[in-house]
């Protein structure tokens, strides 16, 4: 089972939760079965405003799949260049920005960063 460690100003400390791995759970959900309060409007990658930073703890980096709607606002929000995008299809490299909307926890523990404020990362 994996870790996913949540930092934020918002958080007095760091909280380290487990995660099913196979699930299809996303960040988003993770978080808010753990009352972790990572902002967000829309919950389907319209909107960039659960905008988060993943580090990868253990593990081989592995990549999830980038759905169109968050290539679109990664971009938008120009924290994603057509390269990331490249050795994310195609080599299965993470890029450092994902939406906790958008982003499947895999079998590997990660430390996802949000500073609270809507689209910030």
């Amino acid at each position: 089972m994996p870790n996913v460690t949540f930092e934020s100003p918002l958080l007095h400390k760091n909280l380290t939760v487990y995660a099913i791995a196979g699930d299809t759970s996303t960040v988003l959900s993770v978080a808010e079965a753990n009352k972790v309060p990572i902002p967000h409007d829309c919950r389907d990658g319209e909107c960039g405003s659960c905008l988060i930073e993943v580090v990868t703890l253990t593990g081989k980096t592995m990549g999830s799949l980038l759905t169109e709607k968050e290539k679109a606002q990664l971009k938008s929000l120009g924290k994603i260049t057509p390269e990331e995008i490249r050795r994310a299809e195609v080599e299965d490299v993470a890029p450092r920005f994902r939406l906790a909307c958008q982003y499947v926890v895999r079998d590997q523990d990660i430390l996802v960063k949000f500073t609270g404020e809507p689209g910030g990362a």
